[in-house]
């Protein structure tokens, strides 16, 4: 059970190092990539999905590096229900510690940013229209298309539910600029919450809030998306 906890920590810990680093390397003051745009930020979290997808398979995990991927396929596939919970929490605290290295990495950045927003959009999603239906509706959408098409892609029939790499890192890049408009695509709870709690903890200069209020909804739109994909994706 280790290696699976090691293997999910590793990988989700790439992904938003990868995908956390390209955003402030768009959005923070001074940053040689500042105002790359929307195409860049989709490309880097792409290739932060392969990478993390990688990484995780070698360390001994199924590369899912997202809890609502986990909770739907081990409650309708032949998945070890044992493994939720080291699975899950593996892939948060990777999150974490993910996003507090892009801080490092990016600190002085951090410093010269006056902007709040922009700061929180390194670590955090927040919709481009606020309300809440339409934002929730949105990340369900989204994590749908995520998980049925992954599982119409890759089909993983071994009891882990391992991923494809690079059909799936390339199915989040067209998520990202098909869908990510309203909401920034976070199709992910680890991806969005635990860099929240980093961006609540971290001592950055000049920060705001963490806007707790929108948190809930990059979780449990998720969830219900990938459940809801699975289900669907069986009775079909």
């Amino acid at each position: 059970m280790m290696e699976h906890f090691i293997g999910e920590f590793l990988g989700t810990m790439v992904l938003i190092i990868m995908g956390c680093g390209v955003v402030a390397n768009v959005l923070l003051h001074q940053s040689k990539g500042q105002h790359g745009g929307w195409i860049v930020i989709t490309f880097g979290w792409a290739m932060g999905v392969f990478l993390g997808i990688i990484t995780a398979q070698h360390f001994g995990g199924s590369g899912h590096l997202n809890p609502a991927v986990t909770i739907a396929l081990a409650f309708f596939k032949d998945f070890d229900q044992t493994l939720i919970l080291p699975y899950v929490l593996a892939q948060m605290a990777g999150a974490i510690v993910g996003s507090s290295v892009v801080w490092l990495a990016y600190r002085q950045h951090f410093d010269m940013t006056e902007d709040k927003d922009l700061i929180r959009a390194v670590f955090c999603n927040s919709p481009a229209i606020r309300n809440t239906p339409h934002n929730l509706i949105t990340e369900i959408i989204a994590t749908f298309v995520l998980v049925f098409t992954a599982l119409s892609m890759s089909a993983p029939t071994d009891a882990l539910g391992t991923l494809n790499a690079l059909p799936v890192a390339l199915l989040v890049l067209g998520i990202g600029l098909s869908l990510g408009g309203p909401t920034g695509y976070a199709i992910n709870p680890a991806r969005d919450l635990g860099p929240r709690i980093s961006h609540f903890l971290l001592p950055i200069k000049t920060k705001g809030d963490s806007d707790w209020s929108y948190s809930w909804i990059p979780v449990i739109g998720p969830v219900i998306g990938a459940i809801l994909a699975v289900v669907i994706f069986n009775m079909i």
